[in-house]
């Protein structure tokens, strides 16, 4: 296979939109800081006691740093929406491609259709205490997939715009927090408690936890390559914007992990974390400054959770795309609008698994944080940690085969070794940690359920991948390739385009 050319790789999709800036508003919106603030080191904090959590993610940057090397210089070779897929087809073949295809589209689908559970419960308790406005979660969480689902269908570019004015406003309002706690320390002055390696390894066992909990934080960070196709300078926009996003975000989550430990006292802060109406770390910000500015600051972390909900709705299409672009998913999910370029099939689709999903959780009465939210959230981080750990052999496997690109063996073999070593680590722990993560009995059902979703989803992406090598090799050949899809040769093949063809040819009308 010979290594691909920009020009030749999206048909459909809006050429040359994103500039290092705006992509860099996609993959930092993913992971949202806000949210992680809120959300997840409250939540690792209340889980370990751990205050040693701020230097876990210096630690973790450094890892995805590491994995990151060969990531990147992989994506300077090849252009495509595809990411994890078209990285494991290209460097371990069609049959692993197409199963990290599948644990991508259910990871990413996951993360996104949690965060609707997420998103009804903050907005709820908003508009509840400010406005007293008394409606359930789920009908905050029907105008939020709405306003994404709408946004979806427009050109990537107006996204990106959106979440940029989002992502600024919500890193002011963490700026703010982390101003404040540094300058009234509970204790009476800074405690750097929380850059101690030796509180990180004081709880023993519970620094896996608090590695696994991180690693989820990071979540969305990679999301750069599924644009390289809508970006201005692939072989470099991606690379630049990868690095500025692992690199921010393991700072600015440690600095404000840090500021949370000082604005509660290394002493009281797991207690208060575990306390439910502790409100953290808003009660701090209403304390230092005014209700008002605590107020904006729950406001922002509604739109926090929304950003992400958005730059992971369009990952997820994207991920459909480039499958139905290449024949491993229906010819109609790579249609794309003529108008704004956007992907419409997987916008279209993922709000229809989202609505699906959402609505069997609010008909079953499931809980959205601890259910939907904690659930989901879960069966996503264990997806992507495979497919990193994935990605780092199929960097190794690609530039064996590719030994006349200009990389030098940091970036062909010892990083992606490295961080396919560590990162395999922090995964088993995640999996053998689920009681922890999702708040369960060790032992119970749910902690094989859900790290089992990933394991069929593997294993049936694999089966799907060895009948299309079988049925239609020729399709098979072009797998993570880019190229226009091939008109399958058998029976099943035919039935697939001649299912797809009208549906297809209506989409692209819009």
């Amino acid at each position: 296979m010979s290594v691909q050319e920009p020009a030749a790789l999206a048909p459909g999709l809006a050429q040359r939109q994103l500039g290092t800036l705006k992509l860099t508003f996609y993959t930092v919106s993913a992971s949202a800081p806000l949210t992680v603030l809120g959300g997840g080191v409250v939540a690792t904090l209340a889980v370990t006691g751990n205050v040693g959590t701020p230097l876990s993610f210096l630690i973790l940057g450094l890892a995805l740093a590491l994995w990151a090397v060969g990531y990147t210089a992989m994506s300077r070779y090849l252009v495509h929406g595809g990411a994890f897929y078209t990285y494991l087809a290209r460097g371990l073949g069609g049959v692993w491609g197409v199963a990290g295809a599948a644990v991508a589209l259910v990871a990413y689908n996951g993360i996104q259709i949690g965060l609707y559970g997420l998103f009804g419960v903050v907005t709820s308790a908003l508009a509840q205490a400010e406005f007293s406005l008394d409606l359930r979660w789920y009908v905050w969480a029907v105008i939020a997939w709405l306003v994404v689902g709408v946004l979806g269908l427009f050109k990537v570019d107006l996204s990106a715009k959106v979440l940029g004015v989002l992502l600024v406003l919500e890193i002011l309002a963490v700026s703010f927090f982390d101003a404040g706690a540094f300058g009234h320390p509970a204790v009476g002055h800074i405690s750097w408690e929380g850059l101690s390696f030796g509180q990180l390894l004081l709880t023993g066992g519970a620094i896996g936890v608090v590695l696994a909990f991180g690693t989820a934080a990071f979540v969305g960070f990679e999301s750069g390559p599924v644009y390289s196709a809508e970006a201005r300078d692939p072989r470099r926009t991606v690379a630049r914007a990868t690095y500025i996003a692992v690199g921010f975000t393991s700072i600015f989550y440690c600095l404000s992990a840090l500021a949370l430990i000082i604005a509660a006292g290394p002493d009281k802060v797991a207690d208060m974390a575990r306390d439910p109406n502790a409100g953290m770390p808003f009660n701090f910000i209403e304390q230092y400054y005014n209700h008002t500015v605590a107020t904006i600051a729950n406001c922002l972390l509604v739109t926090s959770v929304f950003a992400a909900l958005l730059s992971f709705h369009n990952v997820v299409s994207r991920y459909f795309w480039a499958a139905g672009h290449e024949g491993v998913l229906p010819r109609f999910t790579e249609s794309t609008s003529t108008r704004t370029g956007a992907p419409i099939a997987g916008s279209l689709l993922q709000s229809l698994l989202a609505a699906i999903v959402v609505a069997i959780f609010v008909f079953t009465d499931a809980d959205p944080m601890t259910q939907l939210f904690t659930w989901l959230s879960y069966i996503a981080a264990v997806g992507i940690l495979l497919l990193m750990v994935g990605t780092s052999i199929a960097v190794i496997g690609f530039f064996r085969r590719q030994p006349d690109l200009s990389e030098g063996v940091w970036h062909r073999v010892i990083a992606p070794a490295l961080s396919a070593v560590v990162l395999a680590i922090i995964l088993v722990i995640t999996v053998l940690k689920a009681d922890a993560m999702l708040s369960a009995d060790k032992g119970s059902v749910l902690t094989y359920v859900m790290p089992g979703i990933i394991g069929i989803t593997t294993v049936v992406g694999i089966i799907w991948g060895l009948i299309l090598r079988s049925i239609d090799p020729r399709l098979y050949d072009g797998i993570g390739t880019g190229g226009t899809r091939t008109a399958p040769d058998d029976g099943l093949g035919s039935l697939l385009n001649a299912r797809d063809n009208a549906a297809t040819g209506d989409l692209q009308r819009f």
